[in-house]
């Protein structure tokens, strides 16, 4: 369903018989798991430090869990399910841009440009991700 281009940029390939909700699903599965792949490759700009490794195993291990976390949360039985498992996306994304944060202030990284493009993508997966949570028993 998702092929990667050169510029590391994910394409969604879409279906006619997708309905809205489906496309933005497959979207936001292509997104977080973009998100995960970025961070690890940006874990290797680190400057090397005994602090940068456990930052990055840190780092690496919330951003995959927003992405593995939302993906259970869209097989999800139940509304109960689904707010549970969207619930941890929202604490794991929160806490990819706690890790991003700490890495700027403690000065770890030469990137500053793809650190903000990053810290700017957790932001925006935040805001997405708590929407759907604080929907999910408005509706």
């Amino acid at each position: 369903m998702i092929e990667k281009e050169k510029n590391w940029k994910l394409k969604i390939k879409i279906d006619k018989g997708m309905t809205e909700k489906e496309l933005f699903i497959e979207k936001m599965k292509a997104k977080t798991k973009k998100f995960a792949v970025d961070v690890i490759l940006f874990c290797d700009s680190l400057k090397s430090c005994k602090a940068s490794a456990v930052i990055t195993y840190q780092l690496v291990k919330s951003s995959t869990s927003t992405g593995a976390n939302y993906r259970a949360a869209c097989r999800a039985r139940s509304k109960k399910e689904f707010f549970s498992k969207i619930c941890i996306v929202v604490e794991e994304v929160d806490e990819s841009e706690y890790w991003l944060e700490v890495i700027k202030e403690a000065d770890l990284t030469n990137d500053i440009e793809e650190l903000e493009r990053l810290r700017g993508e957790s932001i925006e997966i935040i805001k997405i991700m708590s929407t759907a949570k604080n929907s999910t028993f408005t509706h």
